[in-house]
């Protein structure tokens, strides 16, 4: 979940002298000699253009933020068909892999440092969070039977470095306002900052291969879903968890160095939109007989999210237009788009608790006087999901507030405490590092 800017190409080139070089009838004769001099300009020359300001695509931004918006929504209302109207995490793993080409033209050793010391502070402070919760709820990792002894202590490192699972309870019991599952529903969306972090560290390796052999390596990670992620071959664990994610979104993580390395665009765009649809099509086809007790939530169904995702993303991909800047009436959220943009990790962290933060607020407007009646009790118990979606918007901002600029620390940036490109923050954004 990093955010990169496109930084420009051109340079300027070495000043003219003061004067041109003289051609025919730019040189006047001396009287009374036989020799000619030449003549002074009389314009300066013509200024080098100015190099390109580095900027950002807005266009991948945008998606970014759409696929920010529909995780929360799919999380808050539970609609299995938004993994099929939008397929959030293949979209966010492509672009994501569009930025780590990007990036990887400087030694691949500072680029993995630099993706994971952004990624660690944020972590961090979320994770302060929920073990000081889980611990004054008397949860002990070592006596968890569900984390094997000893081996609950050693799990907490992922807390830490994200390169497994991180343990908890999946019934933490009642605190507080929270309901028993609170850990589970907090906890359970760290798989993507795990798969980020494996596909960072992988890409070095990855990228070598696609520049070598394009088409096997992008295509590779849908047979190695057809494999681990259908039950034909099965890994235990923790482990084979990690291996599937990594599978089932490793196309979309390539299709993103495509996108950057230009290869779509060489492609006519009726034979990829073909091909990207049978794809889809053989996505929603292995869904239909492979229904999990969600329905249609592609979530569950490994094979169908890869080959679905897959071909999504390279529509998405195929018709970009690199805005620089968001056109027409999209223009009016570019605030929002940039804030979501600069604080997606924050975002994507604590959006789960602050959804279940949302129900013991909503739960006190039972207590009012006026609402004791049962036509009005009706009215909030038929609109509550309603009124969480207003509310949980807030609350996200509160958290962006409070801990977002965490980011800007992994980022070695000046902290800032809402980002959203106004005039006051481009300054800023102007002179601290880039990322990518």
């Amino acid at each position: 979940m990093t955010h990169g800017y496109t930084t420009g190409t051109g340079t300027s080139p070495e000043p003219a002298g003061p004067y041109g070089t003289p051609y025919a009838g730019d040189a006047g004769t001396v009287p009374g000699t036989s020799y000619t001099v030449p003549r002074q300009r009389t314009t300066e020359p013509a200024p080098a253009p100015a190099p390109e300001k580095p900027g950002r695509d807005r266009y991948l931004d945008l998606l970014r933020s759409i696929a920010l918006v529909r995780v929360v929504i799919y999380h808050l209302f539970g609609w299995a068909w938004l993994s099929v109207l939008f397929p959030s995490m293949g979209v966010m793993f492509a672009l994501a892999g569009s930025l780590m080409a990007r990036s990887l033209k400087r030694p691949a050793w500072s680029v993995i440092r630099g993706r994971v010391r952004r990624l660690l502070p944020p972590m961090w402070a979320f994770a302060a969070v929920v073990l000081a919760l889980l611990f004054v709820g008397d949860w002990s990792p070592s006596k968890d039977p569900d984390q094997d002894g000893v081996w609950g202590l050693i799990n907490l490192v992922n807390y830490l470095v994200p390169i497994g699972a991180p343990p908890y309870p999946v019934d933490a019991g009642v605190l507080g306002p929270l309901e028993s599952t609170w850990a589970d529903e907090t906890v359970g969306p760290l798989w993507y900052l795990r798969a980020y972090l494996w596909f960072v560290i992988a890409s070095p390796l990855l990228l070598w291969l696609f520049r070598r052999a394009p088409w096997p390596t992008m295509l590779a990670p849908l047979g190695l879903t057809a494999i681990v992620g259908t039950g034909l071959v099965t890994i235990p664990g923790e482990l084979g968890n990690a291996v599937t994610d990594f599978a089932v979104y490793g196309g979309c993580w390539v299709l993103g160095f495509a996108h950057h390395d230009g290869m779509l665009k060489q492609i006519p765009r009726y034979v990829t939109v073909s091909c990207a649809s049978l794809v889809m099509a053989f996505g929603l086809w292995w869904a239909s007989g492979h229904l999990g007790p969600s329905g249609w939530d592609l979530n569950d169904i490994p094979l169908a999210d890869a080959a679905w995702s897959f071909g999504f993303v390279v529509i998405l991909l195929q018709y970009s237009p690199s805005w620089r800047e968001l056109p027409g009436r999209l223009a009016n959220w570019d605030k929002l788009v940039t804030l979501s943009n600069n604080r997606a990790v924050t975002i994507y962290l604590w959006h789960n608790m602050m959804i279940m933060a949302t129900f013991p607020i909503i739960d006190l407007l039972y207590r009012l006087p006026f609402m004791q009646s049962e036509r009005a009790t009706a009215a909030l118990d038929s609109t509550y999901t309603i009124w969480t979606f207003a509310l949980v918007w807030p609350l996200i901002g509160l958290m962006i507030l409070a801990v977002g600029w965490v980011e800007d620390l992994g980022a070695k940036r000046k902290p800032r405490l809402w980002p959203n490109g106004s005039k006051s923050e481009r300054p800023r954004a102007s002179s601290g590092a880039h990322r990518g």
